[in-house]
């Protein structure tokens, strides 16, 4: 239903001279959206009030709705060209008087979880970056065509925006480190098996793929839901959108993203906080900070500051080991966490990651170990691996598995739903096969807790001999073949 008016928003970002890519339109979309979403919020608010005979208070004043300066309507509900701004006159309402006057809710908010705060922190984060006050009435003219009213519509929406993130994270630059490929991230949810009634956390949230996918699937009643036995309370639901999901997010963009897309999944206050997650002492994170269940795929190959490293026992500058202490830290004691990693951490030397290793398998559980093939994250150099622990129990045998899909990943042949499903099916049991062995801890050299990943059903290759030995082989075969001709000869 909408995604010819997305492609047309798109369109007209492009002919934009202030918009280069597709991060640009994912940006600008996003602020637009977030608008017109709020004002048909408060339009079903205030319906619901005036049903119940109550007043109710707008969050933004008159002038500054949706319904006022971006589709003014006339007495008959069309949209009012006479009153609409347009050129110079609106880009320079929106650049002088809207972001300001958005951007103060931010001081004026009573907590960071509400929805006045959200508002003054996108718009304290974001800018227009449309140039020609004519493109922007067109893209206003064409956000006001998309409805936020019912959930069909809301669900439409969340899944065409999953589409401009995911384009955003092939576009280059710095956007695919906001898109995980969703296959995996449901296989991630799947293993975890999260619950109603437990709290589920992202340090490092990006894009929010992780809570979005964990949302829709105890949305759907989790396992039991797939299985056709769940069947959800009111209670639940608003469980699951008030007191369910916590995440941090430090780059602007990735944070105003964030909270767009669980707001277009369900979530209408989502609990985000624009910070810097690896600013915060370890030593200062209290039980109640603590979640039982943690969905992660930190940044790998940043490089912290040192007086970033002193919040952390074990001081590196490696970004992605950081959270790693970060995400331990932060789980409840039984708690469970995936989290995406370098596959380098499995067996680097250096005296951080053997220290994290140890760390890891004397204080939690490390029960599985995915090996992702090369091209699992569309742009990216590195191959990875899914670490998943429970906290609170030493770890006696890990299971890993090694994802073998057969074919060469890219854009156009992408990780699938179907590539996954024999890991999530035979991790249930931590069954052996071709592609699964288990490994006993207690094998592994202590010094280095070197946990590389080596499937014992694969035979080792013969080892390549040497040049000079290939070319004492052919002449030995080039004499034994003039014996064998001269003898040949002397027949004929």
């Amino acid at each position: 239903m909408f995604e010819q008016v997305f492609k047309n928003i798109d369109d007209i970002f492009h002919k934009d001279a202030g918009c280069s890519s597709e991060l640009d339109y994912t940006e600008q979309s996003s602020w637009m959206l977030f608008l017109k979403y709020l004002d048909d919020l408060e339009f079903t608010k205030s319906q619901e009030a005036e049903m119940m005979m109550e007043d109710y208070h707008y969050i933004i004043d008159a002038p500054y709705r949706w319904s006022a300066w971006a589709a003014p309507k006339d007495a008959d509900g069309n949209f009012d060209h006479n009153n609409a701004l347009t050129g110079d006159d609106l880009t320079d309402f929106v650049d002088g008087e809207l972001f300001p006057y958005l951007k103060s809710f931010k001081q004026r908010a009573d907590h960071p979880n509400t929805i006045e705060y959200k508002i003054g922190e996108i718009f304290s984060e974001i800018k227009n970056k449309i140039q020609s006050g004519y493109s922007l009435r067109d893209a206003l003219e064409k956000v006001d065509q998309l409805r936020f009213r019912s959930q069909q519509e809301k669900h439409e929406l969340s899944h065409l925006y999953e589409a401009k993130i995911k384009n955003m994270g092939n576009a280059g630059r710095n956007g695919g480190e906001y898109y995980t490929p969703r296959p995996l991230i449901r296989a991630m949810v799947d293993v975890l098996d999260p619950k109603i009634g437990e709290t589920i956390y992202d340090g490092a949230a990006g894009s929010a793929g992780f809570l979005c996918e964990a949302y829709d699937y105890l949305r759907q009643g989790g396992r039991a839901g797939v299985e056709g036995k769940a069947q959800l309370k009111t209670s639940d639901l608003e469980t699951l959108k008030n007191d369910t999901f916590y995440a941090k997010e430090k780059k602007s963009l990735a944070y105003v993203i964030a909270i767009m897309n669980m707001i277009l999944h369900g979530i209408e206050a989502p609990n985000v906080l624009h910070t810097n997650t690896l600013s915060e002492n370890l030593q200062d994170i209290q039980p109640s900070n603590q979640h039982d269940v943690i969905l992660a795929n930190p940044p790998f190959g940043g490089k912290e500051r040192k007086e970033v490293q002193e919040n952390f026992p074990i001081q590196t500058g490696e970004t992605a080991f950081l959270f790693l202490q970060h995400f331990i830290k932060m789980l409840k004691p039984g708690g469970r966490a995936a989290v995406v990693i370098k596959n380098t951490f499995l067996s680097n030397t250096d005296n951080a990651a053997i220290a994290l290793r140890k760390e890891l398998l004397e204080n939690c559980n490390l029960h599985t170990v995915l090996d992702c093939p090369g091209g699992t994250f569309i742009g990216a150099g590195v191959k990875t691996v899914v670490l998943f622990f429970t906290k609170g129990e030493p770890t006696l045998n890990t299971w890993f598995y090694e994802l073998n899909v057969g074919r060469n990943m890219g854009k156009t042949n992408p990780l699938n739903d179907k590539d996954l499903a024999e890991f999530v099916e035979l991790q249930k049991s931590f069954k052996a096969s071709d592609k699964s062995w288990l490994l006993a801890i207690s094998d592994i050299d202590q010094s280095t807790y070197d946990l590389s990943v080596k499937n014992p059903n694969v035979k080792e290759a013969v080892p390549l001999r040497e040049p000079k030995v290939i070319i004492d082989e052919i002449m030995a075969l080039d004499k034994e073949s003039e014996v064998i001709l001269a003898k040949i000869r002397g027949l004929l």
